[in-house]
């Protein structure tokens, strides 16, 4: 059970934290869609969209929805690959781009095609995993759970994002919502007993959780949210 959950970390979190994934939650996403302009009607398409929580989120809101996955699931979801968007030019208002981006070492062709599809003076509403500074050395399921091996700094997030195409017009922190995302897991999981059980692999794995912490703490491991109009 223990080398399950360490295999896949993601699966581990969406079984504990029961909902989306990425800091703050659907309060988070409404938030990304109020900034950008998400009313009903409104065209949007959300890259990665995984479980569909933000897809469901904007259908809510009487948004007009398209998913785009590596793993389609759910309805108005198609397959995809984030640097090659199986959507015709111009065709949204809105890109929905939550946690992603962090996710592929190809992140500049992958805006590039969000400002393909986007419509000019349309909007890209994204959150990302930010890393300022530098990092502990974290064993490889915690930097993976943490989606750090493809992240960037805020100044360099930006800067790729105006890059493809846009002129960022909001920028906002959420360490509060990383912190309270870190709190409710410890209080459903003593990951210090379970990975006691692991002996000596078990408090690598326990120090590299303890070093994560004191990165997230002062803001060296961050979570933005940015929104973006593209260009005329």
């Amino acid at each position: 059970m223990l080398e399950s959950a360490l295999a896949n970390p993601w699966k581990t979190l969406r079984t504990v934290l029961d909902g989306p994934l990425h800091p703050g939650g659907r309060r988070a996403t409404e938030n990304l869609l109020d900034r950008a302009k998400v009313t009903p009607g409104t065209q949007v398409a959300d890259i990665g969209c995984g479980a569909g929580e933000s897809l469901s989120a904007a259908r809510d809101r009487g948004a007009k929805v398209v998913g785009v996955d590596h793993t389609p699931n759910g309805e108005d979801v198609v397959q995809g690959d984030m640097r090659h968007l199986p959507l015709s030019s111009n065709s949204v208002e809105v890109v929905l781009a939550e946690c992603v981006m962090c996710l592929t070492g190809q992140r500049k062709d992958a805006l590039r095609e969000t400002a393909r599809i986007v419509q000019p003076n349309g909007y890209l509403a994204l959150s990302d995993v930010v890393v300022d500074g530098p990092l502990p050395d974290l064993p490889a399921s915690i930097a993976d759970g943490l989606c750090l091996e493809a992240s960037q700094s805020r100044s360099k997030t930006i800067e790729t994002i105006e890059a493809a195409g846009y002129h960022v017009t909001d920028t906002r922190n959420h360490r509060d919502d990383i912190m309270a995302m870190q709190q409710k897991l410890e209080n459903k999981v003593n990951y210090e007993q379970i990975l006691g059980l692991l002996g000596e692999r078990g408090q690598r794995l326990l120090d590299g959780i303890h070093e994560a912490k004191a990165a997230v703490e002062d803001d060296r491991i961050g979570y933005i949210s940015i929104v973006a109009q593209r260009s005329t």
